[in-house]
Order: structure tokens, then C-alpha cells, then sequence
């Protein structure tokens, strides 16, 4: 079985040693008995940029932000924020280009794409996190299992961030077969293969092996009113089957189902346990994925704190009010995105709200505020439902 080991982790830096001490920490423990830990983590990469970045090193100056004003945790919100959008339009690496081991972007069809370029510590603590985090949501398994991946087909020189973190999700079951639902045309495009996915589907049922699930909601919701449309009530797949999806159904909003409706057409017809079926999020901006709990909560882990802004005051608020999320890890060294103010609306809600075992606060995400030139992996991926 696949087993996350922080021993793997290139040693950090010696002035990150507060970092190091953070990542050992149990992804889900407590922020208040972190708080302490994670105050003294967030100011080391703080320096670590403005010794290195010149852009950040202005950015903090004109914001005259002196780093001995975060005391405790409740000071996190003084710290300056770089809006996503940012990085559709600029490049501020931190890390040498020599350094750089990894070069993601988003994926529109069309408009600018956000690029993010990870050295090889960023990306080896973007692994281990999402390896603790799977770990603790009993996503791991040694059940060898069938894929099937509703993102990109990926090829040589593709570089979108959604097709990497599943690559990433597929080393937690031992594969057997993949299979991918948008197929690379030849010509640097992908198409939906619908007939495809429901002939995989078919064929997957048969074998008798649990399934895996990955990607864009929007595509499995298709695929199963296709199935329907063929003449089946239901297709029965192996009690461990899964299914993680990431992106969301931007593009697509007319045609949305809510997220516990969408979970209960999934479980009626494939017969998968709800807790079975979860949602994840993340950026290319801000690589550190959270992952939802058996009750379908996104949980932060003990390496993230979120802060919600207001909309028109960008002035911090509490629990239970909607406003932009503010992302904020001291893991990511090779650009300046540590502290990201998106385009997401969201609600940060206490850990206890929660019956399940884990102590950190979730949010759920609410909508996206954006315009049609900024275009997201799944709304580029929805484009191909149009095309159909």
C-alpha cells in the first residue's frame, strides 16, 4: 500500500525549519494547537521571498507591512495578498530558472492562462500534502482498481494543473486500466468521447473491480444520462468504487445539480456509497489541495489558514458570512503565492460544525466571480459538451 513518507521530502532550507516542524505535523490537527508553530512558519517564508523576489519585496513595502506585526494568528490578515488573476499576466518566480522542476497552467481555450512554476521542494510538499491529507481521508487503498479520468488525456508538453493532480491521484490504488473521458485530438485540443466512457463503464461493470472516478463533475453527469438515455436504470459497480472530482461546473451553471442531489443520482445509479463520493479543490495559483471529508466538508489542513473578505471592503470576516477566500500556506517557495486573494466566494465554518474526526475548520465554496476571458480548466472542458 502507498504510504506518504516526509522522509522523502528534500530537506528544507535551514532558515524553513519551522516549516519543516509544521509539515510533521497530522494533517487535520487543530489550528489552536498549531497556531503557535504556524505564526513563526508563515514569517519564515515571508523572508525567504523578500530576500529573494524583488517584486514581493515591493509588494510588502507598499503595503508597509513590518513582519513583527504577526504576533498570534489573528494578525494573518495584515499579511499583503496577490489577487489569482496576477498571474495570468505576470511571472514573479522566487526560485532560480535552473531550480525549476515543474511548469503548470490552467487550461482556458481561449484568454489568458494562469502559469505556475514549482521548484523541486514546492513540488515535492504539494505530493506529500495531498498524500497525508488522502491518507487521512481513507482514499488510500491496495485494492487494485479500474480508471476512469474525466480531464485531459494528457501529452507530451500538456501542462494543465488539473491533469497533473490527477496523475497525482492515481498512485493511491494500483491501477489496472485508464482510461480518459476528454481524448487528446492530435492536433493540442481534446474531445469528449462519450461513447467511449460509457463503453468503458460497461466494460468496468463486467470486470467486477472497483472504479475510480476522476475529474469534472460535469462529464460523469453527462455520461450517466447518456446511460440512461440507452436504456439503463442503473449500472451496479463494485461497493469500493470512488469518485473524486476537482473543477466544478463552471460553464455550465444552467445545467448544474446540487452538490447532495449530484452525489445521490451518482450512488442510485452506480450503487457507490455517498461517503464514497467527494469533492476537491484547488488552484494552479495556490498548488495545496483540500479534500473533503466523509460528510462532505472541505477541511483545511493544518498547513492552510483561509480568511474570507469582503466583497466590497475586503475587510476580514468572521464564520458563516460569505465573501472572497484568501488562501494563505507557508510551503510554497518557488513563487510569491502564499498568500492568494481568489476569485471564489466562500464561507469558513468551525471544525465542530462537523460530526466527522477532524478538528480544523471548512469552508465551502459558493460561486466564482470572473469574466469570460478568464476561462478555468472546466470551463474549457464544458466547451466540449457544447460541441456535442
Amino acid at each position: 500500500m502507498f504510504t506518504p513518507q516526509i522522509k522523502n521530502i528534500t530537506p528544507a532550507p535551514d532558515q524553513m525549519k519551522h516549516i519543516w516542524e509544521l509539515l510533521q505535523e497530522y494533517p487535520y490537527t487543530s489550528h489552536a494547537k498549531a497556531d503557535e508553530l504556524y505564526i513563526k512558519a508563515i514569517k519564515e517564508i515571508i523572508r525567504f521571498h523578500e530576500e529573494r523576489n524583488p517584486f514581493y519585496k515591493q509588494l510588502l513595502a507598499y503595503n508597509n507591512f513590518d513582519i513583527d506585526q504577526l504576533n498570534s494568528i489573528d494578525d494573518l490578515a495584515k499579511i499583503p495578498f496577490i489577487h489569482a488573476n496576477f498571474f495570468k499576466t505576470h511571472v514573479v518566480k522566487t526560485a532560480k530558472e535552473e531550480d525549476i522542476a515543474m511548469h503548470v497552467t490552467s487550461s482556458g481555450t481561449t484568454g489568458q492562462k494562469s502559469q505556475h512554476f514549482l521548484d523541486k521542494w514546492t513540488v515535492e510538499v504539494m505530493h506529500y500534502i495531498s498524500d497525508v491529507s488522502q491518507q487521512a481521508n481513507g482514499y488510500i487503498s491496495d485494492q487494485p482498481c479500474n480508471y476512469l479520468v474525466f480531464n485531459f488525456e494528457p501529452y507530451v508538453g500538456f501542462k494543465t494543473g488539473t491533469a497533473t493532480t490527477n496523475q497525482i491521484m492515481m498512485q493511491y490504488a494500483p491501477k489496472v486500466h485508464v482510461n480518459y473521458a476528454l481524448r487528446y485530438n492530435g492536433q493540442k485540443g481534446h474531445d469528449f468521447d462519450s461513447f467511449g466512457v460509457v463503453e468503458k463503464l460497461i466494460e468496468y461493470q463486467k470486470e467486477g473491480l472497483p472504479v475510480r472516478m476522476l475529474g469534472f463533475a460535469a462529464f460523469l453527469n453527462f455520461s450517466i444520462d447518456k446511460l440512461k438515455d440507452m436504456g439503463f436504470d442503473k449500472l451496479t459497480l463494485h461497493p469500493d468504487s470512488r469518485c473524486l472530482f476537482g473543477g466544478g461546473w463552471k460553464g455550465h451553471a444552467d445545467k448544474e445539480i446540487p452538490k447532495a442531489a449530484f452525489y445521490q443520482k451518482i450512488h442510485e445509479f452506480f450503487g457507490i456509497p455517498l461517503e464514497n463520493i467527494r469533492d476537491k479543490y484547488g488552484s494552479v495559483e495556490h498548488p495545496i489541495s483540500y479534500v473533503e471529508c466523509e460528510h462532505h466538508h472541505l477541511h483545511l489542513p493544518t498547513y492552510e489558514r483561509v480568511i474570507i473578505r469582503d466583497v466590497e471592503t475586503l475587510e476580514p470576516l468572521g464564520y458563516g458570512k460569505p465573501g472572497f477566500a484568501q488562501l494563505i500556506s507557508p510551503v510554497i517557495t518557488s513563487m510569491p503565492s502564499h498568500s492568494i486573494l481568489m476569485g471564489d466566494m466562500a464561507v469558513l465554518n468551525p471544525g465542530e460544525f462537523c460530526p466527522c474526526e477532524h478538528e480544523t475548520p471548512y469552508f465551502e465554496i459558493k460561486g466564482r466571480a470572473g469574466t469570460s476571458k478568464n476561462k478555468s480548466c472546466a470551463i474549457a472542458a464544458s466547451e466540449m459538451l457544447q460541441r456535442k
